[in-house]
């Protein structure tokens, strides 16, 4: 007996079958027919050189600007709708091929740019004496590996959280952008970086998601990047606060060389060595200086006290009687009148004399 279904039931089953054979699947083709309804809604046709497939979406999910002509890659799940026509229910789609990545990078470029989000004056410097980073990247890949290398090697010391996530692919973007979160919530990490060795472009266009981007640009704590070689550029990178150019590139910006630092502490000791023996010098010199200027002062003293000295020695000298007497005047004391007897005395005698008669001496 043949089953019999109202549409409604039929479309039911048929969904129910979709569901069961094939789940998630996905598409690569070339978008054809895009248009957006209302400001909310995403329609696009997916086709190759024989087929076309119509796909449906919400513009959230759209995470890279789509245009017809670019080669995509979506996930979903196929449907058919209560109208009975068949559609592909997209929940991701990313540009695959050098052409349509680089489209795509470029119309997000300037319209995240024209919305000031990667404006320069929105950096922020790296942290001063860091001590604890998160990491964001798969603990597999040879980029992770060099730049903890380098870090162990440079310094050392440092606290490290990694958060393992993918670092290219469909899920990449959402697994990092949860690790931001992740950071963010604990506000433990000082900086948070996101790093990924080199790759094809189709490798790393999971740095061009714009919910990603996003993400780091509203990062409360700084974001720094060492995304893929020194040619390529990201999204991402653009948005971060701190760009390198490789994950080992990071790893030195962001850690002192402790070579080098050992090197200039050294160099720095025997400079303040130098300085310290030249003041040293210079005081000693300027003592001596002082000493020599205050000797100066002292003999000029004593050479004038001396002077002095000498200057009233003569004047003794002048006034001491013996000196008299050496130049034949002789001293004559007692009282001097008629009949008393005086002492004379000379420079070698003392004479006892009467006086006999004293006369008046008129000065003429």
């Amino acid at each position: 007996m043949d089953n019999k279904f109202t549409p409604t039931e039929f479309i039911s089953v048929v969904n129910q079958t979709l569901d069961y054979a094939y789940g998630n699947v996905l598409i690569e083709g070339e978008v054809s027919s895009f248009k957006i309804n209302q400001g909310k809604w995403v329609f696009f046709d997916l086709k190759d050189e024989e087929s076309s497939v119509s796909c449906f979406m919400t513009l959230y999910q759209m995470r890279m600007p789509l245009e017809d002509g670019m080669k995509v890659v979506v996930r979903g799940t196929p449907k058919v709708t209560k109208w009975g026509k068949f559609s592909f229910t997209v929940q991701t789609v990313t540009p695959v091929g050098e052409g349509s990545l680089k489209k795509a990078y470029e119309l997000l470029k300037k319209k995240l740019t024209e919305e000031g989000l990667f404006a320069p004056e929105k950096k922020r410097r790296l942290p001063e004496d860091l001590t604890k980073i998160g990491v964001i990247s798969s603990t597999q890949a040879a980029g992770y590996a060099d730049f903890i290398k380098i870090i162990n090697a440079r310094w050392g010391g440092l606290d490290v959280q990694v958060a393992h996530t993918q670092v290219q692919g469909l899920d990449a973007p959402d697994q990092m952008i949860r690790a931001l979160k992740y950071f963010n919530e604990r506000s433990e990490a000082q900086l948070i970086v996101m790093i990924r060795g080199g790759g094809s472009a189709d490798d790393l266009a999971c740095f061009n998601d714009e919910a990603l981007v996003r993400a780091i640009a509203a990062s409360k704590i700084p974001v720094a990047t060492g995304i893929g070689h020194e040619i390529d550029e990201s999204l991402a990178d653009l948005a971060a606060d701190i760009r390198a150019s490789t994950p080992s590139n990071l790893a030195e910006m962001i850690t002192p060389d402790k070579k080098t630092m050992i090197s200039t502490v050294q160099e720095m000791v025997v400079k303040v060595g130098k300085v310290v023996s030249q003041k040293i010098d210079e005081q000693i010199t300027r003592n001596q200086d002082e000493i020599d200027r205050i000797t100066r002062e002292i003999k000029l003293k004593i050479d004038k006290v001396l002077s002095d000295i000498l200057q009233k020695q003569k004047i003794l000298d002048a006034l001491n009687p013996e000196a008299t007497l050496k130049r034949g005047y002789s001293i004559v004391s007692g009282k001097i009148s008629p009949g008393n007897v005086v002492k004379i005395t000379t420079f070698d005698k003392i004479i006892k004399a009467k006086v006999e008669e004293v006369d008046e001496r008129k000065n003429s």
